[in-house]
């Protein structure tokens, strides 16, 4: 039986920041047409957190059982480690999802009845990334779907639910956000081409081989200083973002530098960590503006 340690790890919690960091961003770009409302951003979060957790349970669930985890360079996989059943991981990834479900309903019910078919999208992204027959993160679309349902979706969807309308400050957050976040799991998929090779699982990584995968991590990290730019039309502020930059040269240290499994750990936390403090300072940024 797993520990509530184990438990906890198994939950990435790495990956958070891929859930907290469109809450600010898209919370902030609400703000800046005067259309925040502080409890819906707090559900919004609670939507994001919940979702995330699913889709790292439900992945666990679904490598474990498929061995693409029986060898693997990481932090611990429960079901690939045995330390936990695949019932019960898979009923934490059910759990998790029916929260942010639920969260997600009250949200729709309070704004508009469609957002009810974009969380169903959401919750159907989550499971089928490793799950089902002919799982799409086997195929090289993960980074695609964590641009769109943890970039697109969630910044602007968090700006909706709270100013209902989106404008051009924050699509462009989206893009920025959706680039971090596409960009952690560019660094993951980076570390385990060798294991994904063998076990078959066909990443955006393995398609594009160790030398354009360590490219793409850059390019996806200057993809929100570019953001940044732009959003100084909307506010001068918006150059606190590059507060991020640091980090993010940080992050891509070990990509450029050529490490390899362990030594490609650091990549992931720093991208997160980059994404956390660029959308922060963004969101308040334009907040103020």
């Amino acid at each position: 039986m797993a520990s509530v340690a184990q438990w906890i790890e198994g939950a990435r919690p790495r990956t958070l920041p891929n859930a907290i960091a469109p809450v600010f961003a898209g919370t902030g770009a609400a703000a800046s047409i005067d259309g925040a409302v502080w409890w819906k951003a707090l559900l919004a979060l609670v939507v994001s957190l919940a979702l995330i957790i699913g889709v790292n349970y439900a992945n666990d669930y679904s490598d474990g059982i498929r061995g693409t985890d029986d060898d693997r360079i990481g932090p611990l996989r429960l079901v690939g480690s045995r330390v936990a059943t695949p019932t019960a991981v898979r009923n934490a990834a059910v759990a998790s999802l029916a929260i942010a479900a639920v969260a997600g309903l009250v949200l729709a019910v309070t704004t508009a009845w469609w957002l009810v078919a974009i969380g169903a999208a959401c919750i159907a992204g989550a499971w089928f990334y490793t799950g089902g027959q002919k799982p799409y993160g086997y195929s090289g679309f993960g980074e695609i779907a964590v641009f769109v349902f943890f970039g697109l979706v969630a910044v602007l969807g968090t700006q909706y639910v709270q100013a209902e309308e989106v404008d051009w400050a924050g699509l462009v957050c989206a893009v920025a956000v959706g680039s971090f976040s596409s960009a952690v799991l560019v660094a993951n998929n980076l570390r385990d081409i060798p294991t994904d090779t063998v076990s078959g699982k066909i990443t955006l990584a393995v398609r594009f081989g160790d030398a354009r995968t360590r490219v793409l991590h850059l390019a996806l990290l200057a993809v929100p200083v570019v953001a940044t730019l732009v959003l100084v039309a909307r506010s001068p502020w918006a150059l606190v973002g590059l507060l991020a930059v640091p980090l993010a040269v940080r992050a891509n240290a070990p990509v450029r530098s050529g490490g390899h499994g362990m030594e490609l750990i650091p990549a992931l936390r720093d991208t997160g960590l980059a994404m956390l403090v660029w959308s922060l300072a963004t969101g308040i940024a334009l907040a103020v503006a």
